[in-house]
């Protein structure tokens, strides 16, 4: 911008400019100090380019409140500005501007109109007085301070006592350890390589050397080159020479007369510590005690919930016939406690699968419990069979049960792999998103009712048919919502993410005897890496899960309809023989005639029609008998007279599990056998060319 333009900038923004020739006004704008002007207002009327880079980072701050720009941790720069205004005489200070990186020194004097001339030189590489070194080493003790009231973990103080403690004393080192049943343990440090931190970590408090003498004794040790730290521990001597600094200074962390641990403040050269130096450190060591002291608190306890959560999250998902899954689980990066994300997947019967993902809302221990017990819910109503509005509408009393400021968003879906369709429900969740095999991507748009503990069901179902070898992606909104993207500019880049994914990758044309997982794991990565990069949570975890669905082959699939009479279990046997014959399952046969005669005759007998048989062939073999009545069939425990009572008791000594799960307009009791030998038969999905 040019000069002429940037005055009548100025003059434009209402505020008066200096009266001075427009040479002396180019020569103040390109002097290589900071040099501004402030009215009785404290808004600044005047900036030269110094100033303004060092204030506006790239943006005009004229008419700005000084305060306003230079922010609010720099308030003796406030306080000296008031001093020179009320006593009406010059003053200069040293000043660490932005906080932690350049030392200034300020210039301030007296303008006409009750206003200020504020000029800053940078003076961080130079060696200013001791006594101009004394006040900046002050003002980052106050900086210290403010650091470690706000520092929550263990790693916060480190990184505080390293930006506000080394640099005023030149010191080139620090290790922090903590006091643990008897041992020093590094809980962070700055300076060292590892290998060295090793040979030091561990240390017993029995041992003879600066770290436990200082603990021992409560009195801090200084030790000013190498030659005195061999004569006061020769036994130490390849430590010393490991180390790649030549001064000491070992800070004993005293909190509430308990040693926490030790601080340790090196140099990279042999040097002298002043009596007031001294007393600066010792008082340092206070402060860094009852904050390491509070931290390890939250550590011990943040650990904890961490542990519960990863002890009620699944530890492997289970491998389904219907679909290959993996998922991801990224706790959050800040804040002071875990949150309530889960995921699931859930094994039901006719190879169908059950896909959970779900939020309860708030963050701490509380919150993972009531989190678990979702989750067991969960499971627990999966196993009664239910449609997944249904489900949602049980969980949505037990959420009730738990309290009125209990709440949790929740999405199920059920794939049936015979169908194709995914039948799912919303729960004031993030809707799942779909891959074809073609590559493209979309979500689908419906209604999501809102979150279980506030939602009144019903619950709205929606099918999603699915073609052979989709992807269907679930997630939390912690993967894409944050403070710089709302919810749906998240899905939409989720939706880009997979897209680019799924083409630059070739991922359907990929051989049938690739592993499934490893590529869906390399997929979980790109997702998770691309939305939180560097893997950067704010204040929400985040749940993430990728299934690959296969549907079973038509001619792994068998049914007929039955005569609902006596007749009907002797057709079942026929059929049953036929169609085990040409699946190669001759040694199932005599078996799953006797269970498909005893639960068709349970039907005749106890409920209505229409009578249906379906077989299906998957890792097991599946037998199902469908009918239109709603009774509830159950194990009786027959007397030694009784003529009936025993069928339901053979059928589940005959098979590998079996159940009853009710329809709409009726019921399906099925079992489930192990075939005879597993390893000859084509599993359902892998006849088919795998997309993965």
């Amino acid at each position: 911008m040019r000069d002429s333009d940037r005055d009548t900038q100025q003059g434009r923004a209402g505020h008066q400019q200096p009266t001075l020739p427009g040479a002396h006004l180019r020569t103040l704008r390109a002097m290589s100090d900071g040099f501004l002007t402030v009215d009785g207002d404290w808004r600044i009327t005047f900036a030269n380019d110094a100033a303004e880079r060092l204030l506006g980072k790239g943006r005009s701050v004229v008419g700005t409140v000084l305060w306003e720009v230079a922010g609010s941790r720099l308030s003796s720069l406030e306080t000296q500005c008031r001093r020179t205004r009320a006593e009406g005489r010059p003053t200069g200070f040293h000043l660490r501007w932005p906080v932690g990186r350049r030392l200034y020194h300020v210039r301030l004097a007296p303008a006409p109109g009750d206003g200020l001339a504020v000029s800053f030189a940078d003076v961080t590489d130079e060696s200013p007085p001791e006594g101009l070194m004394a006040d900046v080493r002050t003002d980052r003790m106050s900086e210290l301070t403010l650091a470690l009231a706000e520092a929550v973990a263990s790693a916060d103080v480190v990184r505080a006592v390293a930006e506000h403690v080394l640099p005023p004393f030149g010191a080139a080192g620090l290790i922090v350890e903590s006091l643990e049943e008897g041992y020093l343990r590094v809980v962070g440090s700055v300076g060292y390589t590892q290998d060295f931190l090793r040979r030091v970590d561990g240390l017993p408090l029995a041992a003879n050397s600066a770290v436990t003498d200082a603990l021992r004794t409560r009195i801090p040790r200084f030790i000013e080159s190498p030659a005195d730290f061999v004569s006061l521990y020769p036994e130490l001597d390849a430590v010393v020479m490991a180390s790649p600094k030549q001064a000491w200074v070992f800070l004993p962390l005293i909190a509430s007369g308990r040693a926490a641990g030790c601080c340790v403040v090196s140099f990279s050269r042999p040097r002298s510590f002043s009596e007031d130096e001294r007393t600066l450190l010792t008082a340092v060591s206070g402060l860094v005690a009852q904050a390491l002291e509070r931290a390890r608190l939250y550590d011990l306890e943040h650990a904890r919930a961490r542990a519960l959560q990863r002890g009620l999250l699944p530890t492997a998902l289970p491998s389904a016939a219907a679909v290959s899954a993996v998922a991801r689980y990224l706790p959050a990066g800040r804040g002071d406690a875990v949150g309530g994300d889960w995921y699931d997947l859930i094994q039901l019967s006719g190879d169908r699968v059950a896909l959970v993902v779900g939020d309860v809302m708030g963050h701490g221990i509380t919150e993972a419990a009531t989190m678990g017990r979702l989750r067991t819910a969960v499971r627990t109503l999966a196993d009664l069979d239910m449609e997944s509005d249904e489900l949602l509408g049980r969980l949505n009393e037990l959420i009730r049960d738990l309290g009125p400021d209990v709440f949790a968003t929740c999405l199920y879906a059920v794939f049936d792999p015979v169908t194709r369709v995914c039948s799912y429900t919303l729960a004031g969740h993030p809707p799942p998103v779909v891959v074809h095999p073609d590559g493209t991507v979309h979500c689908p748009v419906g209604t999501v009712d809102p979150p279980l503990g506030a939602a009144e069901p019903p619950f709205t179902l929606h099918d999603l048919h699915l073609p052979e070898q989709s992807l269907l992606v679930l997630c939390t909104d912690g993967l894409v919502e944050s403070a710089a993207r709302d919810i749906d500019q998240g899905l939409a880049q989720l939706q880009q993410i997979l897209a680019s994914a799924v083409a630059g990758a070739s991922y359907f044309s990929t051989p049938q005897n690739d592993d499934d997982t490893c590529r869906l794991d390399q997929l979980c990565d790109t997702v998770v890496s691309t939305l939180l990069p560097n893997g950067e949570q704010t204040n929400d975890d985040a749940a993430l899960l990728i299934a690959h669905t296969r549907g079973t082959p038509a001619d792994h699939v068998a049914s007929c309809s039955l005569p609902e009479d006596p007749r009907a279990a002797g057709q079942a046997r026929d059929y049953v023989r036929e169609q085990l014959t040409a699946w190669g399952l001759d040694d199932l046969t005599l078996t799953t005639e006797l269970l498909v005669s005893e639960l068709i005759s349970n039907v005749v007998r106890h409920a209505t029609g229409p009578l249906r048989l379906r077989l299906l062939l998957s890792r097991s073999l599946i037998c199902e008998v469908y009918d239109g009545s709603h009774t509830t069939p159950r194990i009786r425990r027959a007397g030694y007279a009784d003529e009936g009572g025993r069928g339901l008791q053979l059928v589940a000594a005959l098979s590998q599990r079996w159940g009853t799960r009710y329809l709409r307009d009726g019921k399906c009791i099925w079992v489930e056998q192990d075939l005879v030998d597993g390893e000859k038969y084509v599993q359902p999905g892998e006849k088919c060319v795998s997309a993965w």
